[in-house]
């Protein structure tokens, strides 16, 4: 079975290099999406918010998971090649690699051509903070950041959980994922409720997230320093991120490029002092959005490869015992 997933992944893999996310295409996400907002509107008010935030978190997982198995279960019953097409078909809905360096250089081309304006505003489309101040290096930095970031959470963190579990586990980790883009948020209204999608999302991306920031090291030759060097900026710099697993992607990508991610964001206004990443051995330019991209293309790659070593070891061991 574990063969199964490694196909698929791989299938999947490179569907999304060629076809990425269509817009105009049905998504689960988005159907995830629409469930989630539905039960918190029901559930996140009066008393114990927390437990209703379980319970949601619970019901959405069990729901995906639940119907993804069966429709994998009655493809493999078919044929195994209709197995492994259904679940290549799911697991690209969980993976991102295209659209996400598609949107790094929606902001390079107009930062590229000087056209600050347009930047930021393709900027605002991919982060949080407020982008309408922010000059040429603070706009390659939030770009540089989301795509470091993302590596994890919008490709490598799903096709680790198609390893383990095919794709009802990938599915799982994008609805994860996805309550905890939607409701994993320290404010009033969500502290609470949201506690659990936080939580579980920190759980199922903390082997992914150390693994990704480290196949980056092992991808590349660091620009500005060494390799020794780099991991140690990499130890050092990853636990400072506010989220456990965030900060390696980040730490990784900072120390290859010789820059320094992180510091001053303003978010409707206030400001917000994130730790700093990484050594300032040279300014941040727009180019670097692009070795960015070419980290993020790599890691991919040598994290297919290592999913593949892994999954073929797990085979061989199997067979002998």
């Amino acid at each position: 079975m574990i063969v199964y997933h490694l196909v698929a992944i791989t299938i999947a893999y490179f569907i999304d290099l060629v076809v990425g996310d269509p817009p105009d295409w049905p998504h689960p996400v988005r159907w995830i999406g629409m469930m989630i907002s539905s039960l918190e509107k029901r559930w996140n008010h009066g008393k114990s918010k927390r437990w209703k935030g379980v319970l949601m978190l619970l019901f959405v997982l069990l729901f995906v998971f639940s119907i993804v198995m069966i429709v994998v279960l009655i493809g493999y019953k078919i044929h195994p090649l209709v197995g492994v097409g259904v679940e290549s078909v799911v697991i690209v809905t969980t993976i991102a690699q295209k659209s996400l360096k598609e949107a790094a250089l929606e902001v390079y081309q107009p930062l590229k051509s000087g056209d600050i304006v347009e930047a930021r505003t393709k900027l605002s489309y991919i982060v949080g903070r407020d982008t309408d101040q922010l000059d040429e290096s603070e706009i390659a930095r939030g770009t540089i950041e989301t795509v470091a970031e993302n590596t994890s959470d919008g490709v490598t963190a799903p096709l680790f959980w198609a390893l383990i579990g095919g794709a009802p586990l990938a599915i799982v980790y994008r609805a994860t994922n996805t309550c905890d883009s939607m409701v994993g948020h320290m404010n009033e209204r969500y502290q609470a409720f949201g506690w659990a999608s936080a939580k579980w999302d920190d759980v199922m991306n903390w082997i992914p997230s150390r693994l990704t920031g480290m196949i980056m090291l092992l991808g590349k030759r660091p620009e500005r320093t060494d390799h020794k060097q780099a991991w140690t900026i990499l130890f050092r710099d990853a636990k400072k991120h506010p989220s456990p697993n965030s900060g390696w992607g980040e730490a990784a990508v900072a120390a290859l490029l010789g820059i320094q991610l992180g510091g001053r964001n303003y978010y409707k206004g206030m400001v917000s002092n994130r730790a700093k990443m990484g050594d300032p051995l040279g300014p941040i330019q727009s180019d670097h959005i692009l070795k960015t991209n070419a980290i993020l293309a790599r890691t991919v790659f040598l994290f297919l490869l290592l999913l593949w070593l892994g999954g073929m070891l797990v085979e061989w061991a199997i067979s002998r015992f």
